[in-house]
């Protein structure tokens, strides 16, 4: 059974299953994509899959209508106040379902389970993301200077975090 998280007009966030697990991998490696996330191996999505969701989960963004796979999340630190969204990639681009489908899982975060605070990294030169982080009320807390090594170049994360208290503010 899909775990429904939480439903919107357009788009709803479920927990992902193993049928979703090409999907995912799928997501992870496009061109488009890849080049702003750090991968993870398709036995840590099967872990995380086959979990009971409580410490981290993977969650499928799926059209109301039809249920066509639009993009997915992978969400850390579930056991703790300060939920951390690790990958955030939509395949369905220019149609405002990431814009869409954050401020859902904003309002499952917040509204729904009560965290007290939400943080992300990005890299720095991902414009677009932090453009729309920013504009749903992410706050820059940190930048963290040569972090991460790709394809043997070192890279700079912005780290990003909104409090309970300014979701409640802006919703």
């Amino acid at each position: 059974m899909n775990e429904i998280l939480i439903e919107g007009q357009r788009l709803r966030l479920r927990r992902a299953n193993i049928d979703d697990l090409n999907y995912i991998m799928t997501l992870q490696v496009a061109p488009e994509n890849l080049k702003f996330i750090v991968p993870f191996d398709e036995n840590y999505h099967r872990a995380i899959i086959n979990s009971d969701g409580s410490e981290k989960s993977d969650v499928i963004v799926e059209e109301v209508a039809g249920g066509q796979s639009v993009g997915y999340f992978m969400l850390r630190e579930l056991d703790s106040p300060c939920a951390e969204y690790t990958h955030v990639i939509i395949g369905k681009k220019g149609i405002g379902y990431g814009r869409e489908s954050l401020n859902l899982l904003l309002a499952w975060t917040f509204d729904v389970k009560k965290f007290h605070r939400v943080w992300i990294d990005c890299k720095d030169y991902n414009s677009v993301a932090l453009h729309l982080y920013e504009s749903l009320g992410f706050v820059r807390e940190g930048f963290l200077r040569e972090i991460i090594l790709t394809g043997g170049v070192y890279e700079n994360l912005i780290v990003l975090g909104m409090i309970d208290r300014e979701y409640f503010c802006k919703h």
